[in-house]
């Protein structure tokens, strides 16, 4: 892990450098083993001094501690506390959600198409409704996962989607979550009314 430490208007000894690259590098192995980086950054405010630790430990997870004590070392501890607490609570949720995987229902199986429409039926104003074709550009398998709502607008901007189908962990019926024109997240419910 690459950790920078800095002080703004503060001289910082070697020692409080070593001390933070040690300690940080122990908080990161003993919770989340991908850390990338950190920068702690020391400052003086009146008669004390403050503690910024900003950890990059993943993809998408980026977090803070803050701490402030009469001298640079407790504030540094302070501030590591506060990190090692969130790492704690992170790895326990991805612990949950592991198990909680584990005891769900397989995805349902499906199949994806993508479509071309046909030019000639799609310019023609005379052209009814019945008249639509389309050719089957591509096929690929899929899986409609028992999913809530959250999770599936979580899938969906991960994946970076624009429509979702899943099978609503609450119901058990299929829903489709999809992102609106307007920027803003539509849910389709055929249960909700």
């Amino acid at each position: 892990m690459h950790i920078t430490v800095s002080g703004k208007q503060i001289d910082l000894s070697d020692a409080l450098r070593a001390r933070v690259s040690e300690h940080l590098d122990n908080i990161a192995t003993k919770y989340f083993d991908h850390a990338m980086e950190a920068n702690v950054t020391f400052s003086r405010a009146r008669s004390f001094f403050t503690c910024d630790i900003n950890l990059h430990a993943g993809r998408g997870l980026v977090l803070r501690g803050e701490g402030e004590a009469a001298d640079a070392h407790s504030a540094f501890d302070d501030a590591s506390e506060h990190i090692a607490t969130r790492l704690r609570r992170y790895r326990r949720r991805v612990k949950q959600h592991a198990r909680d995987l584990a005891s769900r229902e397989r995805p349902q199986l499906a199949r994806q198409y993508t479509l071309l429409q046909d030019d000639d039926a799609a310019s023609n104003d005379t052209a009814g409704a019945d008249s639509f074709y389309a050719t089957v550009i591509a096929e690929a398998p899929t899986e409609i996962s028992l999913l809530s709502v959250g999770e599936a607008v979580m899938q969906m901007d991960l994946a970076n989607q624009t429509v979702i189908m899943f099978r609503n962990s609450a119901s058990g019926e299929l829903n489709v979550v999809y992102r609106r024109p307007d920027g803003n997240i539509g849910w389709i419910d055929p249960n909700g009314g």
